[in-house]
């Protein structure tokens, strides 16, 4: 498959993004003080690494294949936090609060790079980890409303 300069660029600013993701997620892991939001970043970050290996994929000419659906169990979270605000509860909220806009930013690169991409396989496989960028936003808005941050 034949990707024009554009192209190239757009793939190549899709893949800094998934790997500033990796390295937040992974980095918000640790330095998580709940349990469930180190867990929930791990996940994300995996799921972020997949993408990067696909958009790796499309550079090297192929259209990796999607299901068309995402297969991933969404997690559901009971509240570590009460109303009161506390230093952890502050500093898991600083750090899901950090990756909400992130996630925020990289849905809107593959919305753009939709658009941009002439193959439809491609269009539709970018498609694809768009919609899981959105869910990632959408788990972390969970946690954050189980636990009053938001």
């Amino acid at each position: 498959m034949q990707l024009t300069q554009k192209e190239k660029d757009l793939l190549k600013d899709l893949k800094d993004q998934e790997q500033l993701c990796i390295d937040k997620y992974t980095k918000h892991a640790y330095c998580a003080n709940d349990g469930q939001l180190k867990n929930l970043f791990n996940q994300i970050a995996q799921t972020e690494r997949e993408h990067l290996e696909t958009i790796t994929q499309i550079e090297n000419g192929a259209c990796p294949s999607v299901d068309g659906s995402s297969q991933k169990q969404t997690p559901t979270f009971t509240a570590t936090y009460a109303v009161a605000q506390t230093p952890e509860k502050q500093d898991d909220c600083y750090l899901c609060s950090d990756v909400l806009s992130g996630e925020k930013h990289v849905s809107g690169l593959y919305d753009t790079c939709i658009f941009e991409f002439k193959d439809e396989c491609l269009r539709n496989t970018l498609n694809h980890i768009q919609k899981e960028e959105q869910e990632h936003g959408k788990m972390i808005y969970d946690y954050m409303q189980a636990n009053s941050m938001y």
